[in-house]
């Protein structure tokens, strides 16, 4: 059986949190319905499928870049970090890895880039959702831990209500200082 890992990350544009990258290797015994882009569908059916597309492929795993990571070599560069951990923390090593984008991370097989991957690579949109539902629970847990900035509602990403709180609030520690409209309030 030719083993093929789908790979992608969510978490390039937010103000704050990390990059979190998937990598999904499909049973090609067992269909999965509802497979698409993370981006297309809702909270509830990607937390539902994460869970089906878990418990039903050969292996999943999770790849993250810090904020910190973040800041010293860039976003480009942090997502392509966690890509790579998440491929190399798959329990069952891959044959070939399509990764979405137009960005490969060094693997140790062969692989190729896939623009909108996520849309139509079963594999890729496995991961998209994997991925996004991981990132989304550790944005809901840093509400917790930072309140006032909204991070359950907007994950991150540059908002109204977001920027109107940094400039309320300040800087947490798991914004990304590299950014322009974190940077400002830095100092």
């Amino acid at each position: 059986m030719n083993l093929i890992a789908g790979v992608d990350e969510v978490g390039r544009g937010p103000l704050a949190g990390p990059v979190v990258a998937a990598a999904v290797i499909l049973d090609p015994t067992r269909h999965i319905d509802g497979l698409a882009d993370s981006k297309k569908l809702t909270s509830k059916k990607r937390e539902i499928l994460s869970q089906i597309i878990k418990n039903n492929c050969l292996a999943w795993a999770l790849g993250m870049a810090s904020v910190e990571e973040i800041d010293e070599v860039n976003i480009l560069q942090a997502s392509l970090l966690a890509m790579g951990r998440a491929i190399e923390a798959l329990s069952v090593n891959p044959h070939h890895v399509q990764v979405d984008g137009q960005f490969l991370p060094k693997v140790a097989c062969s692989a190729q880039c896939v623009i909108n991957g996520d849309s139509l690579i079963p594999a890729i949109s496995a991961a998209s959702i994997v991925a996004k539902v991981a990132r989304d629970l550790d944005m809901v847990r840093y509400d917790e831990i930072y309140p006032g900035y909204g991070f359950a509602n907007h994950k991150g990403y540059g908002t109204a209500k977001h920027l109107l709180a940094l400039k309320q609030l300040g800087v947490t520690p798991i914004h990304r200082r590299s950014f322009a409209p974190v940077r400002q309030y830095c100092k």
